[in-house]
């Protein structure tokens, strides 16, 4: 297995650049690039374009995203802000809000650097300096594309700028600033190659098939069904690429499966340069967890179908609320730890998991719930991302995927829904397939249902649910389906081991409120503000 070589380093703020420690654990030596005689070769230019790369997306970010929404509980500390942003008790002075605007920011100028100073390197292969291009440019699109998700109108520049212009500069549009992201991702895809085209030490790189999925999310995101259609199309047709569904769901996100067919785009990471260990908080305390900081909610738990693709309060989905883990979903146990869970060891062994109190017939009980405990507050745990070669205290490379060929057919069928063309050809293209990959074999639940557009929307939303869960995607869908108000106000509920005389049973974790007003951007950081007087700030900020 290759994974093409980094040169790990943040930047802190928009206009300074060095090495220094990022939020994963980068091993590497620390240096700095400031003379103006640095751009002589091609490794050296490339050495920056990879510190690009690991300015793309945080590790934290990744897996604590998901406490955002309805599908997780951040119960120990404020991990990046999420509790705070989940419960919406937050403002423009939450330091995620601050983090996020400066981290994207960071990269943005770690690309205009590059693009700026490579065309310097003499002798270089034409082809291959485009190729960088291509892969800075992509990149700095992923940075605007999270920022206007996030804020709406944010600066927008492309080229690099004095400190000065940082004081000075003014919201842009959002429109324009989205629109630039889709036209750069639609240009620097005819410089890009395909997947199948990178000699393995180069697997990680951004790839043609990259820059169209990337596309496709902005392009759903807005709403634009048949432009994400088009999109989507010209990645299942394999003219852009090869991708196919990995045979095996809980196989695409183990470490001797990294760049298989289904990956379209991942954070790369090499156990012995750079690594994460963001499972030492939450994983089970019984394979040797610390304590527990993300755990999964009722509610994610509740939206795994039967095995006849029912939800469980349809009638004739033969769930028992006596034995909920059984008849489920078979990615529900690829992804959720419950009561009475077999954990698989990396050495063969198992261990079996207690959450439910007064069950464990080990003394130390140590996964049973407890109100104010460092076990799970909700009485489950992920398995999803859990790396069986990790090293002491989790410490992982395993690689995390941004984007995946299953996003792509959801998106797919999400957009033919919605302009009213689903129809037999589509689902067995789409939901069908990924129910069968997923080990369905109940025609009920593989076979098109004649249904309503309506009915379709509920059942392809909660497919992507389920099958993308703890893949940081689910707060973005309830942004743009505009359903904050709906699952992220009241109590988020955990496993049916509190007082029946409360909500049935199930443990109330936390109370969130989601003000439809204001919550669905987050604030301008108010340091920046306090820096620029001409950044405005969002409606009901």
């Amino acid at each position: 297995m290759h994974k093409f070589s980094k040169f790990i380093f943040c930047l802190l703020g928009v206009v300074t650049i060095s090495f220094t420690a990022c939020n994963d654990l980068d091993l590497v030596p620390e240096d700095r690039f400031t003379d103006a005689n640095y751009w002589t070769t091609t490794e050296k230019a490339n050495s920056v374009l990879n510190s690009a790369y690991s300015q793309m997306y945080r590790s934290d970010y990744f897996f604590y995203n998901e406490g955002m929404s309805d599908n997780a509980y951040n119960g120990r500390g404020d991990q990046n802000g999420v509790a705070s942003l989940a419960a919406g008790t937050y403002d423009a002075s939450l330091g995620r809000i601050r983090e996020e605007w400066n981290f994207h920011y960071a990269g943005i100028k770690t690309c205009h650097i590059f693009l700026e100073n490579v065309d310097r390197v003499e002798n270089m292969d034409a082809t291959l300096k485009e190729r960088m291009k291509a892969e800075a440019r992509f990149i700095r699109a992923f940075h605007y594309f999270q920022l206007l998700t996030w804020y709406g109108d944010v600066p927008f520049f492309d080229h690099d700028i004095s400190v000065e212009e940082a004081k000075t500069i003014s919201r842009t549009p959002r429109a324009q600033v989205l629109e630039f992201v889709l036209n750069e991702l639609t240009q620097i895809a005819e410089a890009l190659p395909i997947n199948t085209a990178y000699a393995a030490a180069d697997r990680g790189r951004i790839t043609k098939g990259a820059a169209i999925a990337l596309k496709a999310r902005a392009l759903l995101y807005e709403g634009r069904w048949q432009d994400v259609v088009t999109t989507c199309e010209t990645l299942l047709n394999n003219s852009n690429g090869t991708y196919s569904l990995f045979p095996s769901y809980e196989g695409v996100f183990l470490p001797q499966n990294e760049n298989n067919s289904e990956v379209i785009l991942d954070i790369q990471f090499v156990p012995e340069v750079r690594a994460h260990n963001h499972y030492f908080d939450i994983a089970p305390l019984a394979v040797g967890a610390r304590l527990n900081a993300l755990a999964p909610t009722q509610e994610l738990v509740d939206s795994y179908l039967t095995e006849n693709g029912r939800r469980i309060q349809e009638t004739g989905s033969e769930y028992d609320e006596s034995d909920p883990y059984d008849n489920r979903d078979p990615r529900f146990a690829s992804t959720i730890v419950y009561h009475g869970y077999e954990w698989k060891r990396a050495n063969g062994t198992t261990e079996t998991i207690y959450t439910q109190p007064g069950s464990d017939p080990d003394a130390s009980a140590v996964d049973e719930y407890k109100p104010g405990g460092v076990s799970s507050p909700t009485g489950y745990y992920f398995r999803k991302y859990y790396d069986p070669t990790s090293s002491v205290n989790f410490l992982s490379g395993l690689n995390l995927i941004l984007i995946r060929y299953a996003d792509v057919l959801l998106m797919y069928a999400e957009a033919k829904n919605e302009l009213g063309q689903m129809n037999e050809t589509v689902w067995n293209q789409t939901i069908r397939a990924l129910r069968a990959r997923a080990g369905f074999t109940d025609p009920a639940a593989l076979n098109y249902p004649a249904v309503a557009q309506d009915e379709l929307r509920t059942i392809i939303r909660n497919e992507r649910r389920i099958e993308l869960a703890f893949e940081g995607l689910r707060i973005f869908d309830i942004r743009r389906w505009r359903i904050g108000g709906q699952v992220l106000n009241g109590w988020a509920h955990g496993a049916k081991f509190g007082p029946s005389s409360v909500d049935n049973g199930y443990i109330r974790v936390n109370q969130r409120t989601f003000d439809e007003s204001r919550h669905y951007l987050w604030p301008i950081p108010r340091d920046e503000r306090a820096l620029n007087p001409n950044l405005t700030q969002n409606p009901n900020w």
